[in-house]
């Protein structure tokens, strides 16, 4: 996939019509008063017409320019990233048929102290997003209790509503089946047990101190009764199992089709489903990674005839202009996935558009990949939660009835603006590469 173009613009105008047809169609749509106006346009869909309009542009023949994008669907890296993404998602559906994501809210509200509802909410939302891979999925699970919560407590529901905010992106940001992780990973070529060290030094930090903010300010002026409800510790177990393989840095296949053999057979004993039906759970699993599948798919095809073509080069050299170090390159990095972030309003396809310019800039800025990972995973996550027409916040708005607006939730972000400011002192004060250097010389140690 090494480019031997000369750098071009025209290399890069089919990645431009990709996002302007899918950012257009959200802006146009949102004017229309349409809700979910970012997703309504399907992402793969958008990427063909860039396809269609890289074969135009650029020059060779047709069978040149499609062995070229045959080389990119096919590579490696892309083909690894798209398994790994079916099987995630057989895992998270067998596991919430089972009962799995039910089981793990009821245990939470279980040992939660009524007096701490913000904090709980927030560690309640960080766990099921980084067992699940899905900040949406948390989100869903948690904000309809948590503002019957709020509205009991007398918290005020803003608040609420951003501790499950800022739980369910630092779930996003770290899990293992997160598909920013494996976007990340993959695009990088680093290890997920890798990755995951790097970023939870800089998450940790920023989590602690957002909890003991909502343990302040966060302080109930009535203590609700939290009803206690049942749960099957059983039910739970299969997310920790794959936290807990993943980080000991087992192969990310095993750990995955354990985690789904293991939720199989607990929801087979407890009757949740049929061996029959357990197999359409695992299918219905792989059908709902379609969309990620087929954009990674197409994206990697037309990143390769963009590179070929000279559009990436391009690209890093205007980059390379305010890039003047390592350093500047790491928050280069950081805010190219922001920015497409905020315009295609999608993490992981902010992650996919950037991966290949990110490692191209770090290798030439002697970047550790592991670090330029973590750095697309974490700047892709705060942006995604902060941005009023992102999923994550339409849906947890949608639960309030109008009584809230993203204006009202965003200044209290704690979270996102706290992981900010951690990944950026950590770039400044090259702490990243200390503890890189210290998880070397670890793994020296330990073979």
């Amino acid at each position: 996939m090494e480019n031997k173009a000369k750098p071009s613009f025209v290399g890069l105008i089919p990645f431009l019509i990709f996002v302007a047809i899918y950012l257009g169609t959200g802006v146009v749509l949102q004017m229309k008063g349409v809700g979910m106006a970012f997703y309504q346009l399907p992402a793969p869909v958008a990427v063909f017409v860039g396809i269609i309009a890289a074969f135009i542009l650029f020059k060779g023949s047709i069978i040149e320019k499609f062995d070229t994008f045959l080389e990119g669907c096919g590579h490696q890296d892309i083909i690894t990233m798209c398994i790994i993404y079916l099987l995630a998602g057989a895992f998270a559906g067998v596991s919430k048929a089972m009962g799995g994501v039910d089981a793990t809210v009821n245990m939470g509200l279980t040992y939660i102290p009524a007096h701490y509802i913000a904090a709980g909410l927030f560690i309640i939302a960080s766990f099921i997003s980084t067992a699940t891979g899905t900040s949406v999925g948390a989100i869903v699970s948690i904000t309809p209790i948590a503002v019957g919560l709020a509205e009991k407590s007398g918290v005020p529901l803003p608040l609420i509503l951003a501790a499950v905010m800022g739980g369910a992106m630092f779930g996003d940001n770290l899990s293992v089946i997160s598909d920013t992780t494996i976007a990340a990973t993959k695009t990088q070529g680093v290890e997920m047990r890798d990755k995951f060290r790097v970023n939870l030094y800089i998450a940790a930090p920023a989590a602690i101190i957002t909890i003991i903010l909502l343990l302040v300010f966060g302080k109930p002026d009535h203590v609700p009764h939290i009803e206690v409800l049942a749960y099957n510790f059983l039910k739970v177990l299969p997310y920790l199992v794959v936290l807990i393989l993943a980080i000991t840095g087992i192969n990310v296949f095993v750990v995955l089709t354990s985690g789904i053999f293991l939720s199989g057979i607990i929801g087979l004993a407890h009757g949740d489903f049929t061996l029959l039906s357990l197999t359409n759970e695992i299918y219905n699993g792989f059908l709902g990674m379609n969309e990620i599948f087929l954009l990674s798919l197409l994206t990697g095809g037309l990143a390769t005839m963009s590179t070929k073509a000279g559009g990436i080069q391009w690209l890093i050299e205007q980059i390379q202009k305010i890039i003047v170090g390592k350093k500047s390159a790491k928050i280069g990095v950081g805010l190219l996935v922001a920015v497409t972030d905020m315009a295609v309003a999608n993490n992981t396809v902010a992650i996919i558009i950037n991966g290949s310019i990110a490692k191209k800039i770090c290798q030439k800025y002697n970047v550790d990949l592991r670090e330029s990972a973590a750095i697309l995973d974490i700047f892709s996550c705060i942006f995604q939660g902060l941005i009023p027409y992102g999923a994550q916040m339409l849906i947890l708005l949608g639960f309030t009835a109008g009584k809230v607006s993203p204006l009202d939730i965003i200044p209290l972000l704690w979270y996102q603006l706290l992981l900010f400011i951690f990944t950026v002192v950590f770039i400044f004060f090259s702490i990243n590469e200390k503890i890189i250097a210290k998880l070397d010389k670890n793994k020296v140690k330990a073979n």
